[in-house]
């Protein structure tokens, strides 16, 4: 006769860790996992079909891994509805004692599972995934009156001992995102190695199978579909890119080249969000391999940033200013997200290319998210939480705590400076200067009139018009703004005008 169910350990889709939090104690003559496919999790925000077969095929692989160990589990295959009805229905099943749950990274999903515990006690628990609690984030911004990466980034370098010598940062600076700009020039980044890309084992394709079943109607494709589902992909995903790629990483970082969707990025944020990868590995492999003298240090300390620093930053201010958060529209953008965003029908080849590869792949590197999609939308006047749906849908990596402030926050200035110091704007220019997407494309960066007139390059000079009072004493953008002055008033109403036609259908 089994005993009484102690402990009820809540694992959820980005939580695939057997040596999380939730597991501290636990003993399987007593306690038991509870996993869950809720359809309500592809369909709150319109997912992709890559993001939908990257999360069930990793779950069902780290349940298939929790059964081999002997654990007992109570594993909910594709089921209708929501989470929260879910585990209502597992706690009449198996009355615990205690339901125990790390930390989730979507206040949507927290809110709705305490409310479905109801009267049993809910341990919530610390996500030892990252180098900083919510708490220390909050202890850190605490009296500040700006919230700023650099700051915080110092802090985390210190308090870890990472690419330290002795009190100072290795090299004797602590940022070299200066050494990390650069484009390929006309020849392109010639050749690339290889990406990890993984076969879809016999789980993995019963799971492409349901998708393109269940959810053919949403964006995208489920196939072909190459992305880690276990620990051991992740870990090899990982020792590839740190061999074959960091060293190239940081100087090519932001550079974009047509029908090249990989090129030197790691595409490890999906592993990494899913838990399937730990930060610190991540951190510890660049350390290590510079110090080995297998890479430049403006590499490793290029990729640590974006770990150490920028993903523990977003994570902060995503739950020190949650739920309003999600409701900031600092800049009164109210417009509809254009259509081709789900489709990439438009002759615009960078926003083709950037859009295409993402419904493909469920992936697009930061340049493109921010300098492309986003920058894009942040022109338009696209309403922010528009851009933050489009974005959570089409990304393998997205879950809520990064994926919204980078999108309301970075891109779309939709906090109004709270995380970022500006607003992240350019000219077509910026495009043509890091691409070669503007080579044959119909539309001339350097033309903001007329029917051949980037409508980056028009909507930039629209932004700066609609926003100038804003912006006009801003210490980043006020010469930008003076710039106007040198406009007369028969080019800004052409401008107006390109501009309405952009907005009104002119690009698909």
């Amino acid at each position: 006769m089994s005993l009484p169910c102690r402990h009820l350990v809540v694992v959820l889709g980005d939580q695939l860790d057997p040596q999380s939090s939730a597991f501290d104690g636990f003993d399987a003559a007593r306690d038991r996992v509870w996993m869950c496919e809720a359809t309500e999790e592809s369909t709150h925000v319109w997912s992709s079909q890559q993001r939908i077969v990257q999360f069930l095929a990793a779950m069902r692989h780290f349940a298939a891994a929790l059964r081999e160990r002997g654990l007992p589990l109570d594993y909910e295959t594709l089921r209708e509805g929501g989470l929260a009805d879910a585990l209502g229905e597992a706690l009449v099943r198996w009355r615990p004692q205690r339901v125990r749950l790390t930390w989730p990274g979507d206040w949507r999903v927290l809110q709705a599972l305490r409310l479905a515990v109801g009267d049993t006690p809910l341990d919530l628990l610390e996500d030892r995934h990252f180098f900083c609690s919510a708490e220390r984030f909050a202890r850190h911004a605490r009296g500040r009156r700006t919230l700023r990466l650099e700051t915080f980034y110092r802090e985390m370098r210190r308090e870890h001992g990472v690419l330290m010598d002795g009190d100072g940062p290795c090299g004797g600076v602590w940022n070299l995102d200066s050494e990390n700009r650069s484009a390929f020039g006309t020849q392109g980044p010639g050749f690339l190695p290889p990406p990890a890309r993984f076969e879809p084992d016999a789980l993995t394709a019963e799971v492409i199978a349901l998708v393109r079943a269940r959810f053919g109607e949403h964006p995208g494709q489920a196939e072909p579909f190459g992305w880690p589902v276990t620990r051991a992909q992740a870990l090899q995903a990982l020792h590839q890119f740190i061999d074959e790629r960091l060293a190239h990483f940081g100087h090519w970082q932001d550079a974009m080249w047509g029908g090249e969707p990989w090129l030197y990025h790691a595409q490890l944020s999906a592993a990494l969000n899913l838990k399937l990868l730990h930060p610190r590995e991540l951190v510890a492999a660049a350390e290590g391999a510079w110090r080995a003298g297998r890479v430049p240090l403006a590499s490793a300390e290029g990729f640590i940033r974006q770990i150490l620093g920028w993903r523990e930053y977003v994570r902060g201010v995503y739950w020190l200013k949650m739920p309003a958060y999600a409701d900031h529209n600092a800049l009164d953008a109210r417009l509809a997200l254009p259509a081709w965003y789900w489709s990439g029908d438009t002759p615009m080849r960078c926003l083709s290319d950037a859009i295409g590869q993402t419904l493909r792949h469920g992936y697009a590197h930061h340049i493109q998210r921010l300098m492309v999609t986003g920058l894009f939308a942040l022109l338009y006047g696209v309403e922010p939480k528009q851009v933050h749906a489009w974005y959570l849908s089409v990304y393998v990596d997205a879950v809520e705590w990064v994926e919204l402030p980078n999108t309301l926050g970075m891109s779309q200035y939709a906090d109004g400076g709270l995380l970022a110091s500006k607003p992240y704007i350019a000219t077509g220019r910026y495009i043509e200067r890091m691409s070669d997407h503007c080579r044959g494309c119909r539309f001339d960066p350097g033309q903001r009139t007329g029917d051949r007139a980037c409508p980056f390059t028009t909507l930039y000079w629209d932004f700066l018009v609609r926003h100038a009072a804003r912006f006009a004493a801003h210490p980043r953008l006020a010469p930008q703004i003076r710039h106007l002055d040198r406009i007369g008033p028969e080019e800004r109403a052409a401008i107006a005008a390109r501009a309405a036609w952009v907005r009104g259908g002119g690009l698909g």
